[in-house]
């Protein structure tokens, strides 16, 4: 059941979904109820994210765009169950396939806008491919389109600093006693030699609906290569935006102009992106 977990002006409401391999936290944020026949956009967090790791960007995305916006922790991550066994190689693809259909499923969405960063924006990519009728719009921010050393390095330097007495602890204020499987996840994925030749073309060319990619010039897990392929690669019409001096977390970092590029953008698409399959 839906509870309302906050009573102001801006509501917000908290709710779990049955995934059939547990249940995940969810909410959603809803501007006005006169616009809750536009496109929700569906936010889809990093490798070390949570529904809590965004902050106040998801509010303010609302506030900025007049959408729902929907934000979930993956099975494993937040307040969601712990998920059962190891993370596959297949994780990507299994989100779209598994999780986000039954959060799709739950609300009913006819239509909506995958927007993910990091990792997020290579599941928010699948998650296009396989519902090309029903995802309208794409957003990635920082997502990564294949293996590159940049990103490992980056991965190396941060499993150093987890290394180090405490560090953990920074976790498990998000995601409780699953922090160290969630840290494993990402850094054994990544790090794997069998997760080195993963390449995000495939799913890319199955994107069909209007697409912005989003990087920092000055990301540490990955260069701008990333954002010039996936707007190469995709079927649909692409805007690529670089950020000068941003590093891996432009919606933190550079709040106010990720948020006037997606309202720009969203605008100047508005009529393919509240059209209905």
């Amino acid at each position: 059941m839906q509870t309302l977990a906050n009573m102001s002006a801006f509501p917000t409401q908290d709710f779990q979904v049955d995934t059939g391999q547990g249940s995940i936290s969810a909410r959603r944020w809803t501007p006005s109820a006169s616009q809750a026949a536009r496109s929700p956009i569906v936010l889809f967090h990093d490798s070390l994210g949570s529904v809590e790791l965004w902050r106040d960007f998801p509010e303010r995305l609302a506030r900025a765009t007049g959408r729902t916006v929907i934000a979930y922790d993956r099975l494993g991550f937040g307040r969601s169950d712990p998920f059962p066994g190891s993370l596959p190689v297949s994780f990507i693809h299994d989100e779209a396939q598994a999780t986000f259909r039954a959060m799709r499923d739950h609300l009913g969405l006819e239509t909506f806008i995958a927007f993910g960063h990091s990792v997020g924006g290579c599941m928010a990519v699948a998650t296009a491919a396989r519902y090309p009728d029903h995802c309208k719009g794409l957003i990635t921010e920082s997502a990564q389109a294949f293996v590159e050393e940049r990103t490992l390095e980056g991965i190396r330097q941060a499993q150093r600093a987890f290394a180090e007495p405490g560090q953990v602890d920074r976790l498990k204020r998000y995601h409780g006693d699953k922090a160290p499987w969630v840290l494993g996840a990402w850094i054994d994925t990544w790090l794997s030699p069998t997760f080195a030749d993963w390449r995000l073309d495939e799913d890319l060319r199955g994107v069909q609906c209007p697409l912005l990619a989003l990087h920092g010039d000055n990301d540490e897990y990955g260069s701008v290569v990333h954002p010039q392929r996936i707007a190469e690669l995709v079927a649909g019409p692409a805007t690529r935006q670089v950020f000068a001096g941003c590093g891996h977390v432009p919606h933190r970092e550079m709040g106010d102009a990720v948020l006037a590029a997606i309202a720009g953008w969203l605008d100047a698409n508005q009529a393919t992106l509240d059209g209905r399959p």
